[in-house]
C-alpha cells in the first residue's frame, strides 16, 4: 500500500503513457509486430524498433511505404485483438495503488495504442480507467508531436504547466516536453534524455507522483 502523509496542497494533473509505463506489454507487442512483419515479408526486429517509437500508421509509412496503410492497419488490428484475448499482461508493481490514489478528474491516459485495446488490458489487470483517454485515433499526429498530451490537458481543463507526464520512451518524453509539461521517466535503467526526474521503476516513482498531484512536490514546467 502506497501512502503519503505530507501536508496537502492544490491538486495538479498527471498524464500517463500506458504500454511500458503502467502495463508490461513488451513481450506481447514484440510478438504481434513479429507476426505482422512476417506476414508482410519484413524483418521483425527492424519493424519492432520503429513500432516502439511511433503510432501504427507512422510505422507502416516508414517500414512499408508502398503498401496500403489501411490494409496494414486491419491486419495489425486482427493480430492485436487476438493477443488481447490470449496474451499475458501485467500491471507494473505499484500501478493499481497509484491510480486509485490519484484525485478523480486529475489524471488521464495518453497512448499510441487504441482505446478498446487499452480498456481490454486494464480490465484484465484490474486497473481503473480514467474519464480522459487519448488514443491513436484521437489526434492527427502522434508522439513525439505534443498534440496527444495537449489534447489530454485540454480535455481535463488543465494548463500544460500544471501537468506531469509519466513516460518510459524517448518519443513520449519528447512529446511531453514539447507540450510544455513536466516529464518524469520510469521503468528504465538510465534516464531518457530531457526528463526532469528519473525513477528506475513506477513503484519507486509513485509517492512522488502522488505528491505532485496534490501540489506538494515536483518540478513544475515554466509558465
Amino acid at each position: 500500500m502506497i501512502t503519503d502523509t505530507t501536508r496537502p496542497g492544490p491538486a495538479r494533473f498527471v498524464l500517463f503513457d500506458v504500454d511500458g509505463t503502467l502495463i508490461d506489454a513488451v513481450a506481447n507487442q514484440r510478438r504481434v509486430w513479429a507476426a505482422w512483419a512476417v506476414r508482410h515479408g519484413l524483418d521483425p526486429d527492424a519493424v519492432h524498433r520503429v513500432a516502439l517509437r511511433t503510432r501504427p500508421l507512422e510505422t507502416f509509412a516508414e517500414v512499408a511505404p508502398g503498401r496500403d496503410p489501411q490494409a496494414c492497419l486491419a491486419a495489425l488490428h486482427e493480430l492485436e485483438d487476438e493477443d488481447v484475448r490470449r496474451g499475458v499482461y501485467g500491471a507494473f508493481p505499484g500501478a493499481s495503488e497509484l491510480l486509485t490514489g490519484l484525485p478523480p478528474g486529475h489524471w488521464a491516459l495518453v497512448t499510441s495504442n487504441y482505446e478498446h485495446r487499452v480498456r481490454g488490458r486494464f480490465a484484465r489487470t484490474g486497473l481503473p480507467v480514467p474519464g480522459v483517454l487519448v488514443d491513436a485515433g484521437a489526434v492527427a499526429e502522434g508522439k513525439p508531436s505534443p498534440a496527444p498530451y495537449l489534447l489530454a490537458a485540454e480535455r481535463l481543463g488543465a494548463r500544460p504547466q500544471d501537468c506531469l507526464v509519466v513516460e518510459d520512451a524517448p518519443s513520449g518524453v519528447e512529446s511531453g516536453l514539447r507540450a510544455g509539461m513536466t516529464v518524469w521517466g520510469v521503468n528504465a535503467p538510465a534516464p531518457v534524455e530531457g526528463v526532469h526526474r528519473h525513477f528506475a521503476s513506477l513503484h519507486e516513482a509513485a509517492p512522488a507522483i502522488l505528491a505532485f498531484a496534490a501540489g506538494r512536490a515536483g518540478r513544475a514546467a515554466p509558465a
